[in-house]
């Protein structure tokens, strides 16, 4: 008995290691394409020339507060 229970538990491991294979794979329509790349690093380049500041404003730097003791 404990051989056949353990020849289920080895196929259903094999099974679902199988299942989860294809799950990792990516579609068709993910795989990148050479001509939408040339397209998109040519958009970024003409956004970097338009735009002379960056594109983000950093935060503006605060000044910590003192350290308040507790009074015992």
């Amino acid at each position: 008995m404990k051989q056949f229970y353990g020849a289920v538990a080895l196929g259903a491991a094999l099974i679902g290691g199988a299942a989860a294979g294809p799950a990792i794979a990516a579609p068709p329509t993910v795989v990148p394409s050479p001509g939408y790349d040339a397209r998109l690093q040519e958009q970024r380049a003409a956004q970097a020339a338009q735009s002379p500041r960056p594109a983000y404003d950093p935060a503006p730097r605060r000044k910590p507060r003192p350290h308040r003791s507790v009074p015992r």
